[in-house]
């Protein structure tokens, strides 16, 4: 016996010559009416059209699976009791071929169970016939806003993904440098030692090296070597047996092994003490190293390491061992300072303002002009971790659509900008006494670095050291 979806004294439909429903937009929603009975199919087909939505029909689960396949459907309304396929088993079928839809039940049989079995598999709604207009339209609309405010959430959390990832931006010469070195040695299986001041992405090089060598589908595991007392961190670098010292209750896995077939990134390596310095060198040299109260074991790792420290000045106070050095130092990047790649600093704080402000759930800001200028010659001592802080703030703070002076740390809002450095010599001079006086300033300017200071001048460290005499190279480069 065909069951009526909506009672006799539903409203008659209009009569001859009644305006027509109106035509769907393109994007309204889609809902799929699924019903074995014809006049319940269109019955509400005209509902739905006449509330503006896109409608489309089918007589069982097997057309109806084949609308979800060829078209995006927001909401599934299907009647529960049908002949060949049942409507829980449609709903079955439906979150496998699209998983997003929702799927509004309806019957004239309703059980408690029924409904709270429906609920369990996914089900948005559950309604009973006869049908009522307004219960019906409105559990489609609700279900139809759930489907996008769902869909609309995972488009954010992507965007929040691809914008988070942490890369390396800019188009500087002092950036492309360096990425073009890198890309030269990441293939190679050799050690890289990456220097640089706190900020400058040392840490975003390291994984750079790592995606395009051929470990690159291997863990890449980072340890930053400063944060961790020397006790804590030999343990946490090579692991330790059970039993092995007071504490130790049960057996614990290094990052070493963690790494294995991939890399291992130690940060502030210039940090670590002594003993750890030995075990390390004997993993560089040998490929070997022995959990704390363990055998030994076979390293399947590729070090990239980093500091921000003079790694000869700490050899030439006894603070570093000169043959780790060497057996790190295979490769050096040098990570460049803000103030080396200023022309990035507006790729920069684009990057960082759609990151902020997708995390933040707020339309894309733009920086006022004067604000552009005030960051271009701000000196950075911070680097690009300054810089990404200040646009997080600015854009937690912006109550308009654009980043304005007042938002910028007083530390910036007040800087002059760096003042020019202009070297005057007598016509005359010798070029080798310009060269020596260019050097020497440019070391008093980068505090003794000698490493950043080859960076301004665009010339090796070994060429800073010849050109001082050679004496001054600890290693006697």
């Amino acid at each position: 016996m065909t069951n009526p979806p909506f009672p006799p004294a539903d409203p008659a439909p209009p009569p001859t010559g009644a305006p027509p429903p109106p035509v769907p937009l393109a994007d309204a929603p889609a809902v799929l009416v699924v019903d074995d009975e014809p006049p319940n199919v269109a019955s509400l087909e005209k509902i739905f059209q006449r509330e503006g939505l896109r409608v489309y029909t089918a007589d069982g689960a097997r057309a109806a699976l084949d609308v979800l396949r060829r078209h995006r459907i927001q909401v599934v309304l299907t009647d529960l009791m049908m002949p060949g396929t049942s409507g829980l088993e449609l709903l079955r079928a439906i979150k496998e071929v699209a998983p997003d839809t929702e799927v509004v039940m309806m019957t004239a049989y309703a059980t408690v169970e029924v409904a709270v079995q429906a609920m369990r598999e996914g089900a948005y709604d559950f309604i009973e016939k006869p049908l009522k207009r307004m219960q019906v339209v409105k559990s489609v609309r609700k279900a139809a806003e759930r489907n996008a405010l769902l869909l609309e959430n995972r488009s954010l959390k992507n965007e929040i993904k691809l914008l988070s990832r942490r890369e390396l931006v800019g188009q500087s010469p002092a950036l492309r440098r360096v990425m073009a070195t890198t890309l030269q040695v990441a293939p190679s299986s050799a050690t890289v030692l990456i220097l640089g001041e706190t900020g400058t992405g040392k840490e975003l090089l390291a994984r750079y090296v790592h995606e395009h060598s051929a470990r690159k589908n291997g863990p890449f595991i980072a340890v930053n070597c400063s944060a961790l007392p020397e006790s804590i961190l030999e343990a946490e670098l090579f692991g330790h047996e059970k039993g092995a010292f007071t504490g130790a209750v049960a057996r614990r896995e290094g990052r070493f092994a963690r790494a294995a077939g991939g890399t291992l990134f130690l940060d502030e390596i210039g940090e670590i003490s002594p003993a750890v310095q030995v075990k390390l060198l004997r993993v560089l040299q040998e490929g070997e190293y022995e959990p704390i109260g363990g055998d030994t074991v076979r390293a399947d790792v590729r070090l990239v390491a980093a500091t921000n420290r003079d790694l000869r000045a700490e050899i030439e106070k006894g603070r570093f061992r000169e043959d780790l050095f060497y057996r790190l130092n295979v490769i050096a990047l040098t990570a460049p300072p803000l103030r080396a790649r200023r022309e990035d600093i507006p790729l920069l704080c684009d990057h960082f303002i759609g990151v902020y402000c997708a995390r933040n759930g707020r339309p894309r800001l733009r920086l006022a002009p004067s604000v552009l200028r005030r960051l271009h010659d701000y000196p950075w001592p911070g680097n690009v971790r300054e810089l990404e802080n200040t646009m997080e703030r600015a854009v937690v703070l912006c109550s308009g659509d654009t980043i304005t002076d007042d938002l910028l740390p007083e530390s910036i809002a007040a800087s002059e900008g760096p003042a020019p450095e202009v070297l005057h010599f007598p016509v005359g001079t010798p070029l080798e006494e310009v060269e020596m006086q260019l050097i020497r300033e440019t070391l008093r300017h980068a505090k003794g670095d000698k490493s950043l200071a080859a960076q301004l001048l665009g010339i090796s460290t070994r060429t800073i050291y010849r050109k001082l005499g050679g004496s001054e190279d600890p290693a006697g480069a």
